[in-house]
């Protein structure tokens, strides 16, 4: 009986090893899969989130100044013509 559960420890102990091991797989792929990637991305001209706010924000306000020169522009032209 005392060799059985020799055994079963020495099982469970490899078994044990084996899920760190696994473990440490896992963290080392998802490391190199995310160092890939951010590579990847580095190497394209994509843009922040930041900077595409930024930039939306500069046309909406263009827009706005646009719209409000046209209507300048109009009630210059009805007061003139």
């Amino acid at each position: 009986m005392q060799t059985s559960n020799k055994f079963l420890d020495d099982l469970s102990r490899l078994a044990t090893n084996a899920m760190g091991v696994a473990q440490g797989a896992r963290t080392e792929a998802e490391n190199a899969m995310k160092s890939l990637l951010d590579r990847w991305l580095a190497d394209r001209d994509f843009v922040t989130r930041e900077e595409f706010d930024a930039v939306r924000a500069m046309a909406q306000k263009a827009r706005e100044e646009n719209e409000a020169l046209k209507a300048r522009l109009a009630a210059l032209e009805s007061r003139l013509g």
